[in-house]
């Protein structure tokens, strides 16, 4: 059996947090301090600096983590905020030292962790193409033969000779992106730096992790976004407060990370700044129980369970759904169907939304909910639901739609004919 491109066993990294670390000393204090063997309260006063007292903490970001991954996998890295995830990539990448365990890794990684991972800021775009193609190990007649595909798929021609530090976020991201994705790594690590990208090239971006991975080589990619997770990866890892918790198919692992982040303020950085914010979001069905799966054509309500700190203003919500490949099927917004914001009482508040027949054909749906006062958006969460729709009458004729090429939407209609 061919052994695994990534393997990784028992990896740990521990960070000190609340610790005073002590001030760098000159030769002539650490001879002072070493020859008089006085306390280090008594040293700092030698040296003209004080000893702050050491609280010393440990906080594990990854604790044991042991998975591998084949050659030509996609992988999806999932975990709610502080789970570990970025801590792994950079570990993979070399950025930061594990504090134990082992790492085999046999082939060459292409990271994009951050904007401008790599990149020199005083180089051109052109420069910086071929600095990275070296530091991948490949001749300038390799990066030579990829560039004009990758300045093409980057968009930045007009600015292909411009140093770096003069790029937008967006420019960078996308130069940045198309270099790793086109210089032939047998690895591939992408973090949640897509997301600076606009909708068109994020998309974009995943289908060309998506012909990276169908061509033999190997992708990981820590997303918050669940559809694009589905869309692109064959195997998931959840980490949880940097243990793993699931390594399996792709559903199974992202229903179980959903499953148990139902509290939406745990892995919502808005919820921490702001008093107002999205609380949680169920669904339920037409008997008004809590559900996490729907027939074609039967009812379902959304709710969008929200706090509130000012109830003088007004409020609306909108949701957006997308499907498994990552496509919005739909989008409902409370104030363009009731033509105001809603005047609320209580600090706790339920935004119902029903859909009187769910109008979609079977698989897995993934809703993102948004949270307006005054018209001004003042929360928004990605993946705030996962529902699935399984087959359904929804025509009431005793007949289910199928085929090859199914729709993505069921709608009601009639036929009649005229004869002439």
């Amino acid at each position: 059996m061919t052994k695994p491109i990534i393997e990784i066993e028992n990896l740990s990294k521990c960070y000190r947090i609340g610790v005073s670390r002590e001030p760098y000393l000159s030769l002539r204090d650490e001879i002072v301090k070493t020859t008089r063997q006085v306390s280090s309260a008594f040293s700092g006063l030698l040296s003209g600096q004080q000893h702050m007292s050491r609280k010393e903490a440990d906080f594990w970001a990854l604790k044991d983590v042991c998975f591998s991954v084949q050659e030509g996998e996609a992988v999806g890295i999932i975990g709610r905020n502080g789970a570990g995830k970025s801590t792994l990539l950079k570990i993979l990448s070399q950025i930061t030292p594990p504090t134990s365990g082992k790492i085999t890794m046999r082939g060459r990684v292409a990271s994009l962790l951050e904007v401008g991972t790599g990149f020199h800021p005083e180089l051109t775009g052109r420069e910086n193409i071929f600095l990275n193609g070296t530091i991948l190990g490949m001749t300038r007649r390799e990066v030579k033969r990829k560039f004009d595909e990758i300045v093409a798929f980057s968009e930045v021609e007009k600015f292909i000779d411009t140093p770096v530090k003069r790029y937008s976020s967006g420019m960078y991201v996308r130069l940045a992106f198309a270099v790793a994705a086109h210089l032939e790594p047998e690895i591939l690590v992408v973090d949640e730096v897509l997301a600076v990208g606009d909708a068109q090239f994020q998309k974009k971006c995943l289908g060309k992790m998506g012909e990276v991975a169908k061509g033999g080589r190997t992708v990981l990619f820590v997303s918050h976004n669940m559809a694009a997770i589905q869309a692109l990866c064959t195997k998931c890892v959840t980490l949880e407060t940097g243990k793993v918790i699931a390594d399996s198919d792709v559903l199974s692992a992202i229903r179980m990370y959903m499953n148990r982040n139902v509290d939406l303020t745990q892995n919502n950085d808005t919820a921490l700044k702001k008093n107002t914010h999205i609380a949680k979001m169920i669904m339920t069905n037409n008997n008004g129980e809590y559900a996490d799966s729907v027939q074609a054509g039967d009812s379902a309500c959304f709710n969008v369970m929200c706090h509130i700190e000012d109830i003088n203003a007004r409020y609306s919500v909108a949701i957006d759904v997308y499907n498994g490949t990552g496509n919005r099927v739909f989008y409902c917004n409370s104030e363009v169907v009731t033509g105001t914001l809603f005047n609320i009482s209580s600090s706790k508040s339920i935004f119902k939304c029903n859909i009187p027949r769910m109008p979609l054909m079977p698989g897995v749906y993934y809703v993102h909910v948004s949270l307006s006062q005054d018209n001004n958006r003042v929360d928004f969460i990605t993946n705030a639901l996962m529902f699935d729709v399984i087959e359904g009458d929804f025509w009431k004729s005793g007949r289910f739609v199928s085929g090859v090429n199914p729709p993505i939407f069921l709608v009601d209609h009639g036929w009649s004919v005229v004869n002439q």
